[in-house]
C-alpha cells in the first residue's frame, strides 16, 4: 500500500495506528498528571482530604453507609434541625469511594484504608478524564491535537484542584462523563455504539448531580437537531441509539436509587420524578421520532421533532413547572445574603467581575478564546460539523457559567478541543516552515492563551500591583482555621451534643466529632442554617431561648469565620459579638481555651 493510501485512511491501518498510539500516549499523561498531583499534595497538604466542605461531608455519608445506613436512606441525621436534612446527593459516587475504603481495609488499618480510599478515588477518574480527552481530540483533530489536549489538561486539572487527592465531591466524576459524551459526540463516523455511550453518560450524569441537567438537555437538543438537520440513516440509527440509552439508563438510575415512597416526589436539585419523567419522556420520543421518520422528507422529520418538543414541554408544564427556573431562587432571603451571596460557585459573571475582577480571565478566558476560534473556522467553513458540535458544546457551558460560576469548569475542559486542534495544525506548520519566526510566535500565542495556568497568573499579579501581600492574603495571623483535626479535639472530647457554630465548620465537626450541628453550607438545611444565624445575631437576652428551642447543647465559636465576623458587624449587640468582647451571658459555660484552636467552646447551662 501506498504511503498516500496509508494517509487517506486504511481501515485496517486507521485501527492498528489508532490502538498503538492512543493508549500509550493518553497512559503516559495520565502518569504524569497523576504523580503532579501526588506531588503537589504531598508537599503542600496538610490534610488526606480536599478543603472543600463537600468533601467532608460526603466522607461522613460514606462513612455511614459503611456502618450500616441504608443503600436508600440519604439523611444526614446529625445535620440540622430535629431529624435530620435528607440529601441531595447519589449513592452512584458514596458506592465506589465506599468500595475503595473497603479493600484497602483488607490489608490496612481503618484510618489508613481511609486515606488510601480517598486518595485513589479522584486520582483513578484523572486518568479517565485523560482518556476520554484524549478520545475527543484524537477524533478532532489527530496525533497532534491529542497530545496539545492532555498537556494543558495537566495545566488546568493541577490548578483547579478538583481531581488531588482526597477531592471526592461528585463534580470530578461529571466532568469525566461530559468528556466522553464529547468524545461520543465527535465519532466521524456517527456509530450508534458511540451514540449509545454518550445517551448513557448523559442519564448517569443527571443522576449524579443535577448542575449538569441544562448541558444535557442541551446535548440532546444537539442530537436532535443534527438528526432533523441531515436525515441520514447514519444519523437517524444514532439518534435512535442516544434516545433509547437514555432512556434505558435514568430508568435504571431512577429505580436504583429512589426508595418507592418517593416515587411521586418532585425535587429540582436531584433525580427525583420531575428529572426521570422528562428526561425518559425526550429520550423515548426521539427515539420513536427518529424510528418512524429517520429518513422522511425535512416537513416529516420537523413535525417529528416538533411532537418531540410538546411531548418534553407539556411533561414540564405538568409534572414538574417548579422545575423550571433555579431551585436556588427560592431561598430564605436571609440566607440569600449571609450564606449564597459568598459561594464561589454559585456568584454570576456580574458578581464575579464586582467583587473579584482579577479572577474573571481565570474562568472565562480559555473558554471565549475557543469559541472565537470556532467561530472563525465556521467563517472560513473548515469542518463544519465539528467545529459546530465543538462550540454548542463550549457554549452551552459559557452561558451557564455566566449565571453560575460553576459550569466554567466543564467550560474551560471543553474549549480545550478546539483549542488543541488549532495549537495541533500551528505546530506542524511552524515544523513545515522553521524559518518562518512569525507562525512560530502564533503557536506560542496560541498555547499561552490556551493554558488556564496563564490566566491564572492574572489574579496574583493584580493583587501585587494593589498593594495586596500575596503570602498573607486570606491568612489569619494565628493560622487557625477552626476547621482542622487538632482544633476539634477538645470538641472531639465532650459528650454528644448539639452544636451551634458557623455553617463553615459544620461540616468538620461532624467529620471529626461525634456531635450533630445546627448548620453546615447546604441549602436543603434551610432551618438549621436560619437558626444559627438568628442565634448569633440575636441579643443574649433572646439568644437563649432560641438556643433552647433548637436543643443546642454547645456552642463553637469561631471568630475568625468570615460569616460570623460579618454577623458580628450587622449586630454589634447580637450574642457572637458580645462572646468575641469575652461578655459571656450567666446561661453559658464558657470551657477553658485550647491554645491550639480557634475555636471558642460554651455550653449551654442546664435550664432552671
Amino acid at each position: 500500500m501506498s504511503e498516500t493510501a496509508l494517509h487517506r485512511g486504511s481501515p485496517s491501518r486507521s485501527k492498528t495506528f489508532f490502538r498503538n498510539t492512543y493508549g500509550p500516549v493518553c497512559l503516559f499523561y495520565a502518569l504524569v498528571l497523576v504523580a503532579v498531583l501526588v506531588a503537589m499534595t504531598w508537599f503542600k497538604a496538610t490534610d488526606y482530604l480536599g478543603p472543600d466542605n463537600d468533601d467532608a461531608l460526603r466522607l461522613v455519608e460514606v462513612r455511614d453507609f459503611l456502618n450500616g445506613q441504608g443503600w436508600f436512606d440519604l439523611m444526614q441525621y446529625r445535620l440540622g434541625l430535629d431529624g435530620g436534612v435528607l440529601m441531595h446527593w447519589s449513592r452512584f459516587i458514596d458506592l465506589p469511594i465506599a468500595a475503595l475504603i473497603s479493600f484497602f481495609s483488607l490489608f490496612l488499618s481503618p484510618e489508613n484504608a481511609e486515606i488510601a480510599g480517598v486518595a485513589a478515588w479522584p486520582l483513578l477518574l484523572a486518568v479517565a478524564l485523560q482518556f476520554t480527552l484524549g478520545l475527543a481530540a484524537i477524533r478532532a483533530g489527530g496525533m497532534r491535537a491529542l497530545h496539545a489536549a492532555l498537556l494543558l489538561n495537566i495545566f488546568a486539572t493541577v490548578l483547579f484542584g478538583r481531581f488531588r487527592p482526597g477531592a471526592i465531591d461528585h463534580h470530578n466524576a461529571q466532568l469525566v462523563l461530559v468528556g466522553l459524551i464529547a468524545a461520543m459526540l465527535l465519532d466521524p463516523a456517527r456509530r450508534a455504539v458511540s451514540y449509545a455511550v454518550a445517551g448513557v453518560c448523559a442519564g448517569v450524569a443527571i443522576a449524579i448531580g443535577a448542575e449538569t441537567t441544562p448541558f444535557i438537555a442541551a446535548v440532546c437538543a444537539m442530537v436532535a437537531l443534527h438528526w432533523l438537520w441531515e436525515g441520514r440513516h447514519d444519523m437517524s440509527v444514532a439518534a435512535q441509539s442516544f434516545g433509547l440509552s437514555l432512556l434505558a439508563t435514568i430508568s435504571a438510575a431512577f429505580f436504583l436509587t429512589i426508595p418507592p415512597a418517593r416515587y411521586s416526589v418532585v425535587t429540582c436539585d436531584n433525580l427525583s420524578l420531575g428529572f426521570f419523567s422528562l428526561t425518559a419522556i425526550g429520550g423515548a420520543s426521539l427515539f420513536l421520532a427518529a424510528r418512524f421518520a429517520g429518513e422522511a422528507r425535512f416537513p416529516v422529520r420537523l413535525a417529528a421533532l416538533a411532537g418531540v418538543g410538546v411531548a418534553v414541554t407539556t411533561g414540564a408544564l405538568v409534572i414538574a413547572p417548579q422545575c423550571l427556573h433555579n431551585p436556588l431562587a427560592d431561598l430564605d432571603p436571609m440566607l440569600v445574603k449571609l450564606w449564597l451571596n459568598s459561594v464561589t460557585e454559585a456568584q454570576s459573571i456580574v458578581s464575579e467581575a464586582r467583587f473579584a475582577p482579577e479572577s474573571i480571565g481565570l474562568y472565562y478566558a480559555v473558554p471565549v478564546f475557543a469559541v472565537a476560534v470556532c467561530l472563525t473556522r465556521l467563517y472560513l467553513r473548515d469542518r463544519v460539523g465539528m467545529h459546530l458540535t465543538m462550540l454548542a458544546l463550549v457554549l452551552v457551558n459559557l452561558v451557564i457559567g455566566c449565571i453560575q460560576l460553576r459550569s466554567m469548569f466543564f467550560a474551560n475542559f471543553l474549549a480545550l478541543l478546539p483549542l488543541s486542534v488549532l495549537a495541533g495544525e500551528l505546530h506542524a506548520k511552524s515544523r513545515r516552515e522553521p524559518q518562518n519566526l512569525g507562525l512560530g510566535l502564533v503557536f506560542v500565542a496560541t498555547v499561552l492563551l490556551s493554558a488556564v495556568s496563564t490566566w491564572g497568573l492574572v489574579e496574583p499579579v493584580y493583587k501585587k500591583l494593589r498593594g495586596v501581600d500575596v503570602a498573607m492574603d486570606g491568612k489569619d495571623g494565628a493560622g487557625l482555621t477552626c476547621r482542622t483535626r487538632d482544633e476539634m479535639q477538645q470538641l472531639a472530647s465532650l459528650p454528644a451534643g448539639n452544636v451551634a457554630s458557623a455553617s463553615n465548620v459544620g461540616a468538620p465537626i461532624l467529620r471529626f466529632t461525634r456531635h450533630r450541628v445546627l448548620s453546615a453550607p447546604y441549602h436543603r438545611n434551610v432551618g438549621g442554617m436560619l437558626a444559627e444565624l438568628h442565634i448569633g445575631m440575636a441579643q443574649p437576652g433572646k439568644a437563649e431561648a432560641l438556643l433552647r428551642n433548637a436543643n443546642v447543647r454547645y456552642i463553637a465559636f469561631c471568630g475568625t469565620d468570615p460569616q460570623t465576623e460579618y454577623l458580628m458587624t450587622l449586630e454589634p449587640d447580637g450574642l457572637y459579638a458580645e462572646l468575641a468582647k469575652g461578655d459571656v451571658p450567666s446561661y453559658l459555660r464558657a470551657l477553658p481555651a485550647d491554645p491550639k484552636s480557634g475555636i471558642r467552646i460554651y455550653e449551654v447551662r442546664s435550664g432552671s
